[in-house]
């Protein structure tokens, strides 16, 4: 373990050097017997180190994608190559044990152990010591949760990562595990966190507490929330119509100025603040783009502020009555 030895136990890293640990006992357990004097012995050894398999896998599908995000491609381009080639000579391995061929079984068995303690050597030397510089450790978390999936090389799994108890508590920003769900995804509409039924995305936005408007990207109305608690009164009559329609006059220049500067990628937001009928309202505007980059659309979000703009001190309790 050496350089790696402060890594927590259940460590996605160090349970990559813990089966490199378990590899390079195996190579020695095996150059140590007599494979035609004791061969079931052999043939046990073997089909533990056959599950170096699962080492790979884990590499290809969940370390990999990660580097890859941080730019990193090169271990996917060819250090997977590698592994197809160790594949390769498993798969001559397996069929010499079939046909007993012992004199190139013992020569096969040599090729394949210089190739796994090479690829074993290129792993700690750089592959792990630059992925730990790389990755965040929000990022071996989400690994953990995948690597269980695949599996590991040892009868009983690596310790759990973090560590924690059944009922202990984890904040909501380390809570990383992917859960069984206990609802059913039937009528569901899949959100990028999250799936909601339809209604209960309506009540979401019916009790937000601030108004929001949506305008897309032909400058149509498409949708506003709550009733009659709005700062600004709407009616249904605005949905489908265009929004220079909507605003009183004096504002409409400003409206499509916003619209021009969002649709231009020169703006991505807008903020106004005035006093309207005692009250202080914060308004914003919000453009809406795609994963692309391509505009969607914009959203207005109004909001009374009086209460807010007069909280001093702290309030740490409730003062319900």
């Amino acid at each position: 373990m050496n350089s790696f030895s402060n890594l927590p136990q259940g460590h996605p890293a160090r349970v990559y050097l813990e089966e490199n640990q378990l590899i390079r006992t195996l190579m020695n357990d095996i150059n140590a017997i007599d494979i035609g004097a004791d061969f079931e012995t052999f043939e046990a050894m073997f089909a533990k180190l056959s599950l170096t398999e699962k080492h790979f896998a884990r590499k290809e599908n969940q370390l990999f994608p990660y580097l890859e995000q941080y730019g990193w491609t090169s271990p996917s381009q060819n250090m997977w190559a590698f592994h197809d080639d160790i594949r390769a000579i498993f798969k001559m391995v397996r069929q010499l044990i079939t046909t007993q061929e012992f004199a190139s079984l013992s020569m096969t068995l040599q090729n394949l152990f210089q190739n796994l303690e090479h690829i074993m050597q290129v792993e700690e030397g750089r592959l792990l010591p630059r992925a730990l510089e790389m990755l965040q450790e929000s990022d071996w978390m989400e690994m953990r949760d995948g690597d269980a999936e695949i599996g590991w090389m040892f009868e009983t799994p690596p310790p759990t990562w973090p560590a924690h108890t059944e009922d202990e508590y984890i904040h909501p920003s380390q809570d990383t595990t992917k859960r069984k769900l206990p609802f059913s995804l039937e009528n569901r509409i899949d959100l990028d966190v999250g799936h909601m039924l339809p209604e209960q995305i309506n009540w979401l936005l019916k009790f937000m507490p601030v108004d929001i408007t949506y305008v897309d990207e032909n400058d149509i109305v498409v949708f506003y929330n709550r009733g009659d608690k709005r700062v600004f009164p709407r009616s249904a009559g605005i949905i489908g119509r265009e929004v220079k329609f909507c605003h009183p006059p004096k504002s409409v220049e400003q409206v499509l100025m916003i619209l021009r500067e969002f649709k231009a990628g020169r703006r991505d937001e807008a903020e106004f603040w005035i006093n309207f009928k005692g009250k202080f309202i914060h308004i914003r505007y919000f453009a809406i783009r795609d994963d692309v980059g391509a505009y969607k659309g914009v959203i207005e979000v109004s909001q009374d502020v009086t209460h807010i703009r007069s909280l001093e001190g702290q309030q740490r309790l409730l003062d319900w009555e």
